[in-house]
């Protein structure tokens, strides 16, 4: 069974005052839970639909419709930045205030084998229910950094290492030769990168519309962090001399 004074925690835990306050998030659905055990977090409790019932569960969940598991997880310590690696690839973000934006970046970046992705104190918080969801259990993999990005960026500098902006008005991504490692900043669809850390950038790059005429203003910044790392490691991965059968 679950109490009432239970439910009211977990109620509370949609906003961030009572999260932090808590030291709790929510993680729903199989995948998730099984994401969240499997990683070593501490499960403050799993709720399933068999043993508290569907009611109780509605009353619960932060889905439109209810998972059949849901999890009270124990936000970890927060991360300290990650002595740079100058060969190693990682995602900064500016002020990108969506969850569901941020959730399918760290899912991105767990795709392509991103280990941290650094974060500006308005970026949205990771523990919030829509960003946990989109994150599809990337959020257990990833090491994500709350810190100022003018000082992660003077870091990247002192060791040497390039920081890439995408901008409108940026190089064509598509002619450049990029490097294996790197700093990758996205800024919001909003406003894109703050002129502060846009200044710390030592290259700036663009990823151009094919259309003539009238088209979109931007695209999507978790699509466009999806191109960004792709072209980045289309460059640094040794391309297969095999060809493909004849009639493929």
């Amino acid at each position: 069974m679950i109490s009432k004074n239970e439910i009211k925690l977990i109620r509370s835990l949609s906003l961030k005052k009572y999260r932090e306050r808590e030291g709790l998030f929510i993680a729903e659905g199989e995948k998730l839970v099984g994401e969240a055990v499997s990683s070593g977090c501490k499960i403050r409790g799993i709720y399933r639909t068999d043993d508290i019932g569907e009611e109780n569960m509605r009353k619960i969940t932060m889905l439109s419709s209810p998972s059949p598991v849901l999890a009270v997880v124990e936000i970890p310590q927060a991360k300290e930045p990650q002595e740079i690696g100058k060969d190693k690839l990682y995602i900064a973000l500016d002020n990108v205030k969506d969850p569901g934006n941020v959730g399918t970046i760290l899912r991105i970046a767990d795709w392509f084998g991103i280990e941290a992705v650094y974060m500006s104190e308005h970026c949205a918080d990771i523990y919030n229910p829509k960003t946990v969801q989109a994150t599809m259990g990337a959020i257990f993999r990833v090491t994500t950094v709350k810190c100022e990005l003018e000082k992660l960026c003077d870091r990247f500098l002192s060791a040497g290492a390039e920081i890439f902006g995408t901008f409108m008005d940026g190089e064509n991504i598509y002619g450049r030769k990029l490097p294996k490692g790197g700093l990758v900043i996205m800024g919001s669809e909003a406003d894109g990168i703050s002129g502060s850390v846009a200044e710390k950038t030592t290259s700036r790059l663009a990823i151009p519309s094919f259309k003539s005429g009238k088209t979109s203003e931007s695209l999507n910044v978790a699509i466009a962090a999806a191109i960004v790392c792709s072209e980045f490691r289309a460059d640094s991965t040794p391309k297969c001399n095999s060809q493909r059968p004849a009639g493929r």
